[in-house]
């Protein structure tokens, strides 16, 4: 069995039996938990992700959590209503983690780096009172636009977050997970050193992603997990194709073979990783 640790199920929304389609086709492939993210469009949608995980069951279906949280390009949308949203929301026993948030200076109409800021330690403050752990958004800044470096200057993104990090949020003891991690070695040994978890998606599979692959064969087997960020990053052979949860099994077929060990095995590690990260998720499960 396989869990996808972030995928966005609220976005199968096409036609009216996509998302259907989606579930059948993770519990098929062995996919039968999967964690939907709840940042929806903007904050006011934050709450379909916890919709789905509070009304989808039924034989050959995926067990589905939510989180909930404001992602940084809508950091803007912070108010204080929609942080109280957020409290409301991560309360949840269904909710069980507040992310995904962060930092991104990736695009040029992204907010100003304060605005960022500000939403993302308020949104520390809330996993903290929660006791939640977070689901961490950090693009690169070096991989950003030519407009937003001229935007954002020598400021780097995956530095703030994670000093950011140290003052709001590591004192908590809380657990976090770098999603869609894309670092290199010496990204993943300052995040491990900070307890995190990091997970993989489908960019893991991509021929320039050497660097994201040293880091996932240098990282401890107590500290991964697989995801797919559907519907996006499509893992190779599906590149450029609609990301679902069942194809995490290629990303996870990709981890196993740099870490020189079976699939199942790696499904064995991920699943137990995710189980000590989010205890309520151990559930008696349908076979």
């Amino acid at each position: 069995m396989l869990i996808d640790s972030h995928a966005h199920l609220d976005f199968y929304n096409t036609h009216p039996t996509e998302r259907d389609e989606v579930l059948s086709r993770s519990w098929a492939a062995g996919v039968k938990t999967i964690l939907a993210i709840g940042i929806g469009e903007n904050p006011s949608e934050m709450h379909f992700a916890l919709d789905l995980a509070t009304s989808v069951s039924g034989n050959q279906l995926p067990s589905i959590y939510a989180s909930a949280g404001i992602h940084p390009e809508q950091a803007h949308n912070a108010t204080p209503e929609g942080l109280i949203e957020l409290s409301r929301l991560a309360s949840h026993p269904r909710c069980i983690a507040v992310g995904e948030i962060g930092l991104d200076y990736y695009h040029l109409e992204n907010p100003e780096i304060p605005v960022q800021q500000e939403a993302f330690i308020a949104q520390m403050k809330i996993a903290t009172e929660v006791r939640k752990p977070i689901i961490i958004h950090c693009r690169t800044s070096e991989l950003a636009t030519p407009k937003a470096k001229e935007k954002y200057g020598p400021a780097d993104a995956a530095a703030d977050t994670y000093n950011l990090i140290e003052q709001h949020f590591l004192p908590s003891g809380l657990p976090a997970i770098m999603h869609c991690f894309s670092g290199n070695v010496n990204d993943a040994r300052r995040a491990l050193g900070l307890g995190f978890y990091l997970s993989f998606a489908g960019n893991l599979t991509y021929p320039k992603a050497q660097g994201i692959r040293d880091a996932a064969a240098f990282a401890p087997a107590d500290r991964i997990l697989v995801e797919t960020d559907a519907p996006f990053l499509a893992p190779i052979p599906h590149r450029g194709q609609r990301n679902e949860p069942a194809l995490v099994t290629h990303t996870a077929a990709a981890l196993a073979e740099l870490r020189g060990i079976s699939p199942e095995e790696l499904a064995a590690v991920t699943t137990e990783n995710f189980h000590r990260l989010f205890p309520s998720t151990r559930e008696t499960r349908k076979n």
